[in-house]
């Protein structure tokens, strides 16, 4: 019999007192940091809700491998646990898949939906491929020499940054949520959304916002030239317009 993982704890930070709520659910390692200037203007007529993954903010690191379901169910949880129903959600990049299953699986579980840059689109890239083929095989290599030394080596030489600075422990995790493709999921989201991308983002494409675009019902595309992975950061005071015109309310 499989043991039962335990929920994932969700960290969150509420700011503001107004019945309508906002949940923002950041990139993979984001704080409320990176959406301070957003939030501080959104405060004045939501209440807005930050989250924290397990593994970032103030949370300890995963001690056992995870899925991003496991992420899924804990946002789930914690919106159950809050008593928010109905959030306006702005997601960016990982936040994006939280958003794809929930929304997905439950059709009214978001008033309305703002994606920015999100991950989710799985690709096959050749170089990539390659290169992530040729280090399995010299990892094989070194664990047969028992080279210890050339694995730490080789990690530094192929791997990205960001798989870099995440804990030993949450690695599998990371490589379990990056090679799941969630198209499927987004094509299922009927709530109105809307899509915003920097033109020039070389960690999610923009053949994807394209793609995003065609296979989610009700949605809207902005794209913001030359902005990169970090466009809202890049163009704050147009994301906060933006925001004003999509949050409002019809008449």
């Amino acid at each position: 019999m499989q043991k039962r993982k335990r929920e994932l704890s969700i960290t969150f930070e509420k700011i503001g007192t107004s019945s309508n709520v906002i949940v923002i659910l950041p990139g993979w390692g984001e704080t409320k940091k990176t959406f301070a200037y957003m939030i501080d203007h959104l405060k004045r007529n939501y209440t807005v809700y930050i989250v924290d993954y397990p593994g970032f903010g103030k949370n300890p690191p995963l001690t056992e491998e995870r899925e991003i379901e496991d992420y899924a169910e804990g946002v789930k949880h914690f919106l159950k646990q809050e008593n928010i129903k109905k959030p306006v959600v702005i997601a960016h990049s990982f936040g994006g898949r939280i958003v794809s299953i929930l929304a997905s699986q439950e059709k009214e579980i978001f008033e309305k939906i703002l994606l920015i840059d999100v991950a989710g689109i799985k690709r096959r890239k050749i170089i990539p491929y390659l290169k992530q083929m040729l280090y399995k095989m010299l990892k094989r290599v070194a664990k047969i020499m028992k080279r210890k030394d050339w694995e730490q080596k080789l990690l530094r030489a192929f791997a990205s940054p960001d798989y870099q600075a995440i804990p030993i422990t949450m690695r599998k995790t990371f490589q379990n949520i990056i090679q799941k493709d969630l198209k499927k999921h987004y094509q299922q989201i009927t709530t109105e959304t809307l899509i915003i991308w920097g033109e020039k983002d070389q960690d999610t494409p923009l053949k994807d916002a394209y793609l995003l675009k065609k296979i989610i019902k009700n949605s809207g595309l902005i794209i913001y030239k030359k902005a990169s992975h970090f466009s809202y950061l890049e163009n704050p005071i147009l994301t906060n317009s933006i925001l004003d015109h999509f949050l409002k309310k019809e008449e």
